[in-house]
């Protein structure tokens, strides 16, 4: 029986389109159902790997639903890929602190802030 329920459940969360999934997880993830949110950019992640949308909002659905050594797996593919993604940056750097490494998390957040524009004033 909980193959059947298992099976069934991943039809319904990789089911239709690329689009009608990635509309999916983002009402999800707006619902605040990370963890659906984050079954449905999983699969989506795999289809296209290069787009970064789904994998920046596949982060924000783990580390919102805890899973943070997840987030950071999919933070770092961006920030490899495109070292000026700011956002990525950032929740890099807050993914980083909330695992309590915090010298880690600080070089990411200062270049986060850079990349935004916000300089220290003096």
């Amino acid at each position: 029986m909980n193959t059947i329920h298992t099976t069934r459940d991943a039809a319904y969360y990789a089911h239709g389109t690329p689009a009608e999934r990635w509309e999916r997880a983002q009402m999800f993830f707006d619902a605040k159902d990370y963890a659906a949110a984050a079954r449905v950019l999983g699969g989506l992640v795999e289809e296209v790997p290069e787009q970064t949308g789904p994998r920046l909002l596949l982060a924000r659905s783990y580390y919102h639903s805890a899973q943070l050594w997840r987030a950071e797996a999919e933070l770092r593919t961006i920030v490899e890929r495109d070292p000026v993604e700011h956002y990525a940056r950032l929740m890099l750097g807050r993914t980083l602190q909330r695992q309590g490494r915090h010298e880690e998390a600080a070089s990411h957040l200062r270049i986060a802030s850079a990349l935004a524009g916000d300089f220290e004033q003096h």
